[in-house]
């Protein structure tokens, strides 16, 4: 049920204490045999609050010594690309890193302290800098929660092939960290005073933002007059959407360019926190209710990995739908791309991209959650796009090369820009035209509380542990446990009948589990898969 003030503006109540969060950075010291203050990677790195001693100067500096020794067990020998967002916690963990960076020899690029830099500028500037190399290849770090709450922090490493670390190292950096929390001998720091002189300080937003030409229609564009309102929502994009509008020629309009630790001016989102999420109706609410100014607006979250589509004629567009339809568009705008370029989807987004994919002829590479599972394809060509139904996508170049291998959210409102000028509709019209085709979806996530032993079972659960056989009055077609796009385990499970299927998984970083689901028929009917959905879960999670 959402809060009573969910999507009204946040109140005095409602904001973190900047330096209260700040203060405990510094003081507070993890306990390592605790497991809530241990260092875990979820899908997106390790995130915490200070407050929580969840996200703390010990924890920063393990990470980092874990990932100097990490990158010289796998020869990486080049530079550490090293960006930060617009969170609390983001600037004094950035300046950790480059303290244990810096004493262990690292070459470290990095923007100026007064600077933030998107995920997506770190993933293209390591991509730009490998290709071609078989030596003194450079990987990356980013300092961010996403659009996790201002009192959070967050950290996250990409190897060097420019995306998401994959299991196999976040595993061993997050073990090695938890060794040093016990017994930090190891850990080395040159004071950041004398670090800050020899970091290379990288110009991030010049090199991105050019570099745009090569992934969109920018002519098309401006030809078309679109007008774009880009709302940074606080966040690292503030900056880059700055750069955009005054270089590029585009008629577009910084919705607002308040950087803000506590994040005031944001409404509340659907739990009543204040949280950047581009994907959700309450924390989109102000764009949304400013929508008739722009012909495409659009909202990132605090490290612009995420998009949110607002159109006059639709409003916040469903991250599936919009993925559908950028998906569409894409395959039949981009000739520079190989013939049989596949479409990448997460098996927890909608099945409408299915029938598109089919449309289009091209071959559906559906895998577990997490954005890591798209690098390989990105990387050779093999994917033309990959996309999340959490709002996170990206895509080739225009030549068919790799723009980046991590998720762009200003690519892709840049996009739907793009969209509009060619085809002269909205991506909202365009959707509807593709439901019209395929028959209308309704799609929700909703979450569950869960213990961490609950949650553990759920990721190891097998088809056999399903009982069920019908769900929401259709016989149940399939239980899965493997994506089946390349075999991953799915970390909980998926279950399929022929007109609707739902999803469970744990959350990596809050006690519950998220349960996704679709149904091809109508609301009711997702309504009552939802509820099915969760009595199956909780009836396994129970024994």
């Amino acid at each position: 049920m959402a809060h009573e003030r969910a999507g009204q503006p946040a109140q005095p109540s409602d904001l973190i204490d900047v330096d209260a969060v700040l203060a405990a950075y510094s003081d507070r010291v993890p306990d390592p045999e605790d497991p809530a203050q241990r260092v875990v990677f979820g899908t997106s790195g390790h995130r915490g609050s200070s407050l929580d001693t969840a996200f703390n100067e010990a924890h920063i500096a393990a990470t980092t010594q874990a990932i100097v020794e990490y990158r010289a067990e796998q020869g990486v020998t080049g530079p550490l690309y090293l960006g930060k967002d617009t969170h609390a916690l983001s600037g004094p963990a950035w300046r950790t890193a480059i303290e244990v960076l810096h004493a262990a020899g690292v070459s470290v690029r990095a923007e100026r302290d007064d600077e933030y830099t998107p995920t997506p500028a770190v993933s293209r500037a390591i991509v730009r800098h490998n290709t071609g190399r078989s030596e003194a290849l450079a990987d990356g770090i980013v300092v961010t929660p996403s659009h996790n709450p201002p009192r959070d922090g967050g950290f996250k490493y990409n190897p060097p092939h420019g995306g998401p670390a994959g299991s196999e190292a976040t595993s061993a950096i997050a073990a090695r960290a938890n060794e040093l929390l016990a017994d930090p001998g190891a850990i080395r720091r040159t004071p950041y005073e004398r670090a800050a002189a020899d970091v290379e300080r990288f110009d991030y937003r010049t090199a991105y933002c050019t570099d745009l030409q090569h992934a969109l229609d920018l002519d098309a564009i401006r030809a078309a007059g679109v007008r774009i309102g880009a709302d940074p929502m606080g966040g690292a994009s503030v900056q880059y959407w700055e750069w955009i509008a005054e270089h590029l020629g585009l008629d577009l309009t910084v919705v607002n360019p308040e950087v803000d630790p506590r994040w005031a001016f944001m409404t509340l989102d659907t739990d009543g926190k204040i949280r950047m999420d581009c994907s959700s109706p309450d924390a989109m609410a102000s764009l949304i209710a400013n929508r008739d100014r722009f012909d495409v607006a659009t909202g990132n979250d605090a490290d612009a990995d995420r998009h949110g589509i607002v159109t006059p004629d639709g409003g916040l567009m469903n991250p599936n739908a919009y993925l559908a339809v950028a998906i569409s568009y894409l395959f039949g705008a981009r000739d520079g791309w190989p013939a049989q370029a596949g479409v990448g989807k997460t098996l927890v987004s909608s099945s409408l991209i299915d029938k598109v994919a089919a449309e289009l002829g091209r071959p559906l590479v559906e895998v577990p959650v997490g954005f890591k599972w798209f690098v390989p394809g990105l990387q050779s060509g093999e994917l033309g796009f990959g996309g999340e139904e959490s709002a996170g996508a990206s895509f080739l170049a225009r030549d068919g090369s790799t723009w980046t291998t991590d998720k762009d959210g200003i690519l892709l409102t840049l996009l739907a820009s793009e969209i509009t000028a060619v085809t002269g509709r909205s991506p909202s019209q365009l959707y509807a035209e593709l439901e019209a085709r395929h028959g209308a979806s309704s799609y929700a996530r909703t979450d569950a509380p869960a213990t961490r032993e609950q949650k553990a079972r759920l990721a190891r659960l097998s088809a056999s542990d399903i009982t069920a056989d019908t769900l929401a009055g259709e016989p149940i077609t399939a239980v899965l446990t493997e994506a089946p796009g390349n075999g991953a385990a799915i970390g909980g499970l998926k279950v399929q009948t022929a007109s609707a299927w739902f999803a469970a998984r744990p959350s990596g970083t809050e006690d519950v589990y998220k349960i996704y689901a679709e149904s091809l028929k109508d609301a009711d009917h997702l309504a009552r898969v939802q509820q099915e959905a969760k009595a199956v879960v909780d009836a396994v999670l129970g024994g």
